[in-house]
Formats: C-alpha cells, structure tokens, sequence
C-alpha cells in the first residue's frame, strides 16, 4: 500500500422556495432567470452547499454549518461560491484537493438541462477537477415533487495535494 490519501464524501442540502420574487436563483453559481429564488441565510445556492458539505466529509473537517453558521451576520447574502472557494482554501491548508465530484439536482422546476453545461463550467474551475452536475425531477412525489423547494446530492473525491 502506497499510503496515498485517497477519500470520499457525501453532501446533501435543500432549501424551500422564496417568498420574495424578487430573490434570485442560484444553483452551482449559475443565476437562472426567471425563477424564484431559494429561502436561506446565504443565496441559498443548494448545489454549492452540497459540494461543499461533501468536500468537508471527505476531508473529516465538519460540514458546512460548522464553518458557516446561519447564525453568523457575517454570512448574511454571502455568495455560495464564495463559500465553496473558502472549503476549498481549507482543504489546501489540510494538503488536501478535490480530485473529481459529482452533484444531483433535484426539482420539478425550473428545468435545468439547458443550464447545467455552465454549472459544470463554473465548478470544475472552481474545484481544478472535474465535476458533473445531472438535474432530475421527483416525478411529483414529496415536498420537492410539489415544487416546495431544491434538494442536491454531491459526492466528492479528495486526494493529497
């Protein structure tokens, strides 16, 4: 065994639409027009969350909320790839880097095919890896299925820098 450093995370996040429609909505950095925007202490970017909450398990420093607490005022309208950028400023400090990851978004609307391409852009720049990003509906079912809000799954690979 070559004693390399080689770890998987998991990440999942869901925020209810807004009451204001005015709030926009982002998802994996991506601004999608015409369309209401996600509830939350930050943008509420679900994609971005959940990327991160992955990187963070992967690498065994926490989640999310233990770095970011909604209770902070410092992270009011905080900017989730921002966030996502800081994660991953962390990992380096640890000699860490995402090495590929994985997000699935899930909501019956708005349809996002047209925008994941950007999405996979926008990440796999950010992370200097390769990240996928599928978009799936819950056929109806559940809170997600009566468009109460966006649900995401991520997965993330970590190696030693």
């Amino acid at each position: 065994m070559s004693g390399a450093v080689i770890r998987v995370g998991q990440g999942f996040d869901v925020h209810r639409f807004s009451a204001d429609p005015g709030r926009p909505l982002v998802l994996g950095g991506v601004e999608i027009e015409a369309a209401v925007g996600l509830e939350g202490h930050s943008d509420a970017d679900v994609v971005c969350h959940a990327l991160a909450d992955a990187l963070l398990g992967a690498s065994g420093l926490g989640d999310l909320g233990q770095h970011f607490p909604d209770t902070d005022p410092k992270w009011a309208g905080a900017r989730s790839v921002d966030l996502l950028e800081e994660v991953l400023s962390i990992l380096g400090g640890q000699g860490l880097v995402a090495s590929n990851a994985d997000c699935t978004i899930v909501c019956e609307r708005p349809r996002l095919a047209e925008h994941t391409p950007e999405m996979v852009g926008r990440l796999s720049a950010l992370l200097g890896a390769p990240v996928s990003v599928k978009a799936k509906r819950a056929e109806g079912l559940g809170a997600i299925g009566r468009v109460e809000g966006i649900a995401c799954l991520a997965v993330a690979l970590v190696t030693q820098a």
